[in-house]
C-alpha cells in the first residue's frame, strides 16, 4: 500500500508540520523510547521529560547560535501574553519604543500602554502597511526601556531582513523582536538583538508553547505586579519549569529542531539550507505572481516576506470560486485575513518547494480559464 499524498497546508497558524515529525510523534505517542508513558502522561520533572527538555535547549541553541550569555526560556500564552509579560519584566513602567509596521505591532503597542508609556517611533500606516519606515526615520527615545518591531508581519506580509543596529541610531536600548512567523526561518542577529520572543505555531510546533530568549542582563527587572509565572527572572532560574510548561508542545518542538539539524540544500546543512529553501519558495511565487497579470502583491520588493505572501486577484469576482478550486486541488487555506482581503499563502519551513510549485502551477490553470 502507498500513503496517499497529504494535501498542502498554508495556514498562517496553527501551520504545517513536517511529515517526519508527525510519523514521529505518532510512533511514540503510546510509549515514549519504550518508557511506557506517552510523553502527555510524564511528570515535568521526572527523567524521561527533563532529558526531552534539555535536548531541546540545546538543539535550539546550536540551530540559532544562541550565545551563552542568553537564557532560553519556553512559557505559554503567545506572543498576545508577550505583549503584555514583556513591558512588566523590562520597562519598569518608563519609556518604550514602538515601531508599528502592521496588525501585530500595533497590537503590541496597544497592550503595553497598559504597562508603560509607549512612544511610536515610526509607522507605515500611510503605506496601509505596505512598506517598511526607513531606520533612519525613526524617532527614538532617548531614555527608552527598549524598542519593539515585529520582524515579520504575518498579515501583511511585511519582513525586517535586516535588524535595525540601536547603537548606531543613537539608543542605548536593547532590541526586542517578536519573531514568531520567522523564527528559525533565518539566522538572527544576536549583537543586535536584547530579546527575541515567538508563539512556536509557525515554524516550530503546536499552538501552546512560547519561547523567549535574552540576555542575562536584562533579567531582574519586573514590575511589583508581574505575575510569578510570567517573571522572566523567575523562569530562568526554575529553568522554565516553575509551574508545569506545556510538556507535549515542547516535545514536539524538540522533534522539529531535530529535523531542522537533518536540512540538506546542495553542500548547505540545518538551518542554512533552510533559509536557502526559503528563499527558493518566496522567489518562485513571487516572481510568478508579478508577472502573470492576473495576481497581484502590493508589499515592497525590498521587504516582502519569505513566509507570509498575500496576494489578490485583479478581478476579485472569482475570490470565491479560486479558493474552492483550490481546496479541491489540495491546496488549503489560503483565505487571506480578514483585515485585509484576498488570498494569503503562508510558507513556513515544512512546506516543501513542490507544495509552492503546485499552487503555481494551479494559479496559472486558474489564470488561463478565467482571465
Amino acid at each position: 500500500m502507498t500513503t496517499p499524498q497529504r494535501p498542502y497546508n498554508f495556514s498562517a497558524g496553527p501551520a504545517a508540520l513536517p511529515e517526519e515529525v508527525l510519523q514521529q510523534a505518532a510512533a511514540d505517542m503510546l510509549s515514549w523510547q519504550g518508557s511506557g508513558m506517552s510523553v502527555l502522561e510524564m511528570s515535568h520533572r521526572g527523567k524521561e521529560f527533563i532529558s526531552i527538555a534539555e535536548q531541546a535547549e540545546t538543539d535550539l541553541r546550536d540551530i540559532l547560535s544562541v550565545p551563552a550569555n542568553y537564557k532560553i526560556l519556553f512559557m505559554q500564552g503567545g506572543a498576545i501574553a508577550e505583549n503584555a509579560i514583556l513591558p512588566m519584566n523590562l520597562s519598569e513602567g518608563g519609556q518604550t519604543d514602538y515601531v508599528v509596521t502592521g496588525s501585530w505591532s500595533q497590537k503590541s503597542a496597544k497592550e503595553a500602554r497598559k504597562y508603560c508609556q509607549v512612544n511610536v517611533a515610526a509607522t507605515n500606516e500611510a503605506d496601509k502597511h505596505t512598506r517598511l519606515p526607513n531606520f533612519g526615520s525613526w524617532q527614538l527615545s532617548d531614555d527608552a526601556a527598549y524598542v519593539h518591531v515585529c520582524s515579520n508581519e504575518t498579515i501583511h506580509g511585511v519582513e525586517m531582513h535586516e535588524l535595525p543596529d540601536l547603537a548606531s541610531l543613537g539608543s542605548k536600548a536593547p532590541l526586542v523582536i517578536d519573531c514568531s512567523s520567522h523564527i528559525a526561518s533565518r539566522p538572527i542577529d544576536w549583537s543586535r538583538v536584547g530579546v527575541a520572543y515567538a508563539g512556536a505555531q509557525k515554524n516550530i510546533g503546536p499552538a501552546g508553547l512560547t519561547l523567549v530568549i535574552l540576555r542575562e542582563d536584562l533579567l531582574g527587572r519586573a514590575l511589583p505586579i508581574t505575575p510569578s509565572g510570567f517573571d522572566y527572572q523567575i523562569v530562568a532560574d526554575h529553568e522554565s519549569m516553575y509551574n508545569t510548561p506545556p510538556t507535549y508542545a515542547w516535545y514536539l518542538a524538540g522533534l522539529v529542531f531535530q529535523w531542522i539539524k537533518r536540512q540538506q540544500e546542495g553542500e548547505l546543512s540545518g538551518l542554512a539550507a533552510i533559509e536557502a529553501r526559503n528563499i527558493a519558495k518566496a522567489d518562485l511565487l513571487y516572481g510568478y505572481i508579478d508577472g502573470s497579470g492576473f495576481y497581484e502583491n502590493r508589499v515592497g520588493a525590498d521587504c516582502r516576506s519569505r513566509m507570509n505572501i498575500p496576494f489578490f486577484l485583479k478581478n476579485e469576482a472569482h475570490n470565491d470560486a479560486f479558493l474552492a478550486q483550490a481546496k479541491a486541488a489540495g491546496l488549503l487555506q489560503l483565505k487571506g485575513h480578514k483585515s485585509v482581503g484576498g488570498m494569503r499563502a503562508s510558507i513556513y519551513n515544512a512546506m516543501p518547494l513542490a507544495g509552492v510549485q503546485a499552487l503555481v502551477d494551479f494559479m496559472k490553470d486558474f489564470a488561463q480559464r478565467h482571465g
